[in-house]
């Protein structure tokens, strides 16, 4: 990584295809030198993070708590007595925040919770001729929600996740939260999100443990249908292994931005976001398109000037040497067609009347329109939950939402004269599948 700040801009397309813009999974992301020294702590060896997780996961299936204790101890630093966090210390962690930062929670809790309760999610029935054809939609009975901890605690996530599972009717919601290192503690702000969100149970465990504690459950913490909320990769690859035996809410990877902008846009305003997303995470994408010479020399001078005015300069400098910078469009039209291709978590829009463009940002977790609708409104308190799709999945997913927390349920309900009529039509389809039991059972419908 650079020591100097280096905010490329890529003038020719085809070059930016191939670097800024092209997208890997994530066995293509460089693993650090210290991820793999660690496991000769943990294993004795030199193992790859996948067959360490794969480790892990076994180890807890196997041994229950014990396991969990253990891993709390040589990963966390943390002599764990007590899995579950009791009633007393959540009240008390509510109560240790400042009165301003419960408000904001507090605020955040009622616009997430509004939000959701606005997504239309309804069984129904069709008494049409011939019988009864329908949906049911339930609820999944239990649901784990894996927050992010240690010194950067992320209480936003633990709202933005709880919330959308209680406006589902998930009558069972879990949290699982890194213990601090040394004594039994989780940072107090976490407690204090699942306080104001009332969930009853968060237990002190993370990473790849936790993951696996609720995907087989142990004798403390039980198993879930559904785990969902960001983590680092071990959270990931975890979720991506278990996946089949409880149901995840996607492979969530580094966040993304892509600010889309024109000579409109303030600079300040969009180095400023990007800078905002940067900051996550040394493989985080914060990437602008723009039609305007002009306008990505400014941008680019505001995150020179801004960045020596950052606490987490580093990260960002390692942001800025993986996967962000500035691509110049023909005009605002290739701007979105590349948007669409790369599929951002977070789509920015700083263009004159936002609106009309809307209907050209096909691929995208979350569009933001205009200036005023800047991003870190969307991590925060906007309203729609943060959990987005990343990695380019946003060409097929969708941010965490009610439909995460549902079954639905097909119902067939036809009388006899319709199970007659429909029977020669089955029979023919059976028997050009050469399902011939099939066209049997449906054959004795006929008569």
């Amino acid at each position: 990584m650079s020591s100097e700040p280096v905010w490329r801009i890529i003038t020719d397309i085809a070059e930016a295809r191939d670097t800024i813009l092209r997208r890997r999974s994530l066995r293509d992301y460089a693993v650090p030198d210290h991820v793999i020294t660690r496991s000769v702590d943990l294993f004795g060896e030199r193992i790859m993070p996948e067959e360490a997780v794969r480790r892990i996961i076994s180890s807890v299936r196997d041994g229950g708590d014990q396991a969990l204790l253990s891993w709390n101890q040589k990963i966390d630093g943390a002599e764990t007595t007590n899995l579950l966090v009791s009633p007393d210390e959540m009240l008390a962690a509510l109560q240790a925040i400042a009165p301003e930062l419960r408000c904001a929670l507090e605020l955040a809790a009622t616009r997430i919770r509004q939000f959701h309760q606005k997504q239309p999610l309804g069984s129904w029935i069709d008494a049409a001729e011939g019988g009864l054809l329908g949906q049911l939609v339930r609820p999944l009975d239990s649901a784990g929600v894996y927050v992010p901890g240690g010194t950067a605690p992320l209480p936003s996530s633990l709202l933005m996740s709880v919330i959308p599972a209680q406006v589902a009717g998930v009558p069972e919601i879990i949290v699982c939260t890194p213990p601090g290192s040394g004594a039994d503690d989780i940072h107090p702000t976490i407690l204090a999100a699942a306080s104001i969100a009332g969930v009853e149970k968060v237990y002190r465990v993370g990473g790849a443990q936790a993951i696996a504690a609720m995907a087989y459950g142990s004798e403390t913490i039980p198993r879930v249908a559904t785990i969902v909320g960001a983590g680092n990769l071990f959270v990931t690859l975890a979720k991506q292994q278990v996946y089949g035996d409880v149901g995840i809410d996607g492979i969530l990877g580094p966040t993304e931005t892509m600010v889309i902008a024109d000579d409109s846009a303030d600079p300040s305003l969009a180095a400023a976001d990007l800078l905002a997303q940067a900051e996550h995470d040394e493989l985080a994408s914060a990437i602008l398109l723009t039609p305007s010479h002009e306008l990505a020399a400014s941008v680019q001078s505001e995150i020179y000037r801004q960045l020596d005015q950052r606490a987490r300069r580093d990260i960002i400098l390692g942001a800025m040497d993986e996967g962000s910078g500035t691509v110049i469009t023909a005009d605002l039209a290739q701007a979105f067609e590349l948007a669409n291709e790369y599929a951002a978590e977070h789509l920015c829009l700083l263009v004159e009347d936002p609106w009309s463009w809307i209907g050209k940002a096909r691929n995208a977790g979350g569009v933001f329109l205009g200036e005023h609708s800047y991003e870190v409104l969307g991590d925060y308190i906007a309203g729609p939950s943060h959990v987005m799709p990343t990695g380019g999945s946003a060409r097929f997913a969708s941010p965490l939402n009610l439909l995460n927390f549902v079954k639905i349920t097909s119902l067939i309900g036809l009388d006899r004269r319709s199970a007659v009529e429909l029977s020669e039509p089955a029979q023919l389809l059976a028997k050009a599948e050469s399902l011939d039991a099939h066209a049997a059972a449906a054959r004795l419908r006929s008569r």
